[in-house]
């Protein structure tokens, strides 16, 4: 038997007229759409050196136990430890060593569980409350590029993208600066609303003309 025809038809789109339609070249978002957090990583090495660190401690600590209450010695990496505590001050410098070493790997543990990471990423707005979207640094930095080696009178560019700020480096020729400086930061200005990203960066553009030759 052949199977019935499934209904492929798009469903319908309701518009509630509550909001007016996005201009040219803007993304469209929804009414509560708003900015979104940072992508936080999920620390698979730290977690999974922690943890095989932490199994294999305890797993020698507790066969070390069980040894002991068997009636066989204790190993020797316990006896020996357990003497250095009983015969070194705690002003010792080897303990205080130990110390600020563990001290410090606890504050990184710590900084990275309170850290979101992923600094690669730059969060979207959201155009659904469901929807998250980001862009990493290298793809912004190419659409500016991009953007300004399409105003006319660039040479060349160079873009470096931070958390915050958009640094541009431009060589000019052949115009006035004045008026590329100007159709530059315009471009530029409209391609970073474009990008859509919940935390506009702050645009630096440094322009220079053609080095002198010979």
């Amino acid at each position: 038997m052949s199977e019935p025809p499934q209904d492929t038809r798009p469903m319908p789109v309701v518009d509630t007229g509550k909001h007016p339609p996005p201009a040219a070249g803007q993304p469209a978002l929804s009414p509560d759409a708003g900015g979104s957090g940072r992508f936080w990583s999920a620390r698979r090495v730290p977690s999974a050196i922690i943890a095989l660190l932490t199994l294999g401690g305890a797993g020698l600590l507790l066969y070390d136990v069980v040894a002991v209450r068997t009636g066989h010695p204790a190993m020797y990496w316990r006896r020996e430890l357990a003497r250095q505590f009983a015969a070194r001050p705690l002003d010792d410098i080897p303990v205080l060593a130990g110390a600020a070493f563990v001290t410090a790997v606890g504050l990184w543990l710590i900084l990275l569980a309170l850290t979101p990471g992923l600094r690669r990423l730059l969060p979207m707005l959201r155009p659904r409350p469901d929807v998250r979207a980001a862009l990493t640094r290298e793809a912004a930095a190419q659409v500016l590029r991009d953007r300004a080696v399409q105003v006319s009178g660039v040479r060349e560019a160079r873009v470096r993208m931070r958390r915050r700020r958009a640094e541009v480096r431009v060589i000019s020729h052949f115009r006035d600066p004045a008026e590329v400086r100007g159709d530059l930061d315009t471009a530029l200005a409209g391609a970073v609303t474009e990008l859509g990203m919940a935390r506009r960066p702050k645009l630096s553009v440094r322009l220079r003309g053609p080095g002198k030759k010979g």
